[in-house]
């Protein structure tokens, strides 16, 4: 068994004045209640919320005084992330905090929640650290999961949990949530995603465990989520299979392809390119949107059959009763 203790915090967080010192009280209580914590993981823009002007120099205030915390309690602190300014760019930076309240990582959201998140650099380079005599850990930041290709590099680089900041107050918090399992899942792994709540949440956070199940999910308000984890699961799930059966990473190492979609230089984005630019919706940009003209075929009684079910002469779809959001605010 190789046990160790990580508590997510979910937290209200305010976009009206810094959450520092709320951060810090929080971690005082933690650690009065469950001194046995080793690793504390708070939400996506904890410190100031999602106002860039509150950037940051790298090693800023912000971060000394999470570093100062950290050594006073003793434990690793993921402090969320910040806006990071490095001369007129500005990233979403997770730092990584070790015991003694050094910074041994700082990881940049490689994925900004576009066209949304205007303005941010995305970061290039993959996070993970070792905690000595325990294991690896890897780290990503909210939309970065919607690309699973960033949690499986962070397992291929021997990432055996993977701790996930994350800020979403939108209606999509319900899809979030089997992302999450399925990324703990189809890579076997621990997956800690801690979320806030107030202005810049809704709460939910979830962790899972290497066997896909869900091990806490959070309600709505304030929580505390002190687990103790144990990576001989991980290593084990990886060796057998979960829960005894699929071994995907040995499949995916043994893959006989290499995915062409991977491969710009093989020109095979062209329908990707069809979609147009990566840009925000304004009211009316949703309507009469063409099908691809070869995906189009007569279906009778006036109607065409396109490719999500049958469109009718409004341009929409009779197969769904669904509307579609036309914002979208997390990040």
């Amino acid at each position: 068994m190789v046990p160790f203790s990580i508590a997510g915090i979910q937290m209200n967080i305010s976009m009206e004045h810094a959450n520092i010192d709320a951060m810090g009280h929080k971690l005082d209580v933690l650690v009065a209640r469950f001194p046995w914590v080793q690793m504390v993981v708070f939400s996506e823009l904890a410190p100031f919320g999602p106002a860039p002007r509150h950037a940051q120099p790298t090693g800023g205030p912000a971060e000394l005084a999470f570093c100062q915390m950290a050594a006073r309690h003793g434990l690793w602190l993921l402090p969320g992330s910040l806006f990071e300014r490095v001369g007129d760019d500005i990233y979403n930076t997770t730092p990584v905090i070790d015991p003694n309240g050094h910074v041994v990582a700082r990881y940049r959201k490689m994925f900004p929640f576009l066209p949304y998140e205007m303005g941010i650099r995305p970061g290039t380079d993959f996070c993970v650290f070792d905690v000595p005599d325990v294991g690896r850990f890897g780290v990503s930041i909210c939309y970065d999961m919607w690309f699973p290709e960033t949690t499986r590099t962070l397992v291929s680089m021997g990432a055996e949990c993977i701790l996930h900041p994350t800020m979403t107050d939108t209606i999509d918090r319900d899809v979030e949530l089997p992302i999450a399992r399925a990324s703990a899942t189809i890579n076997q792994c621990y997956f800690f995603d801690v979320n806030g709540v107030g202005d810049c949440g809704t709460g939910r956070s979830i962790i899972v465990g290497p066997s896909g199940y869900v091990i806490h999910e959070a309600g709505g308000g304030e929580e505390t989520m002190p687990v103790e984890i144990d990576l001989s699961r991980v290593r084990r799930e990886r060796e057998v299979g979960i829960r005894g059966l699929g071994q995907t990473l040995k499949s995916f190492r043994d893959r006989p392809i290499e995915f062409p979609v991977y491969q710009k230089h093989l020109g095979k984005t062209d329908y990707l390119d069809s979609l147009g630019p990566l840009i925000k919706p304004t009211r009316g940009s949703r309507s009469d949107r063409a099908l691809p003209p070869e995906r189009v075929t007569a279906a009778g009684d006036g109607c065409i059959a396109g490719p999500v079910g049958i469109v009718g002469d409004a341009g929409m779809t009779l197969a769904s009763a669904e509307a579609m959001p036309l914002l979208h605010a997390h990040i």
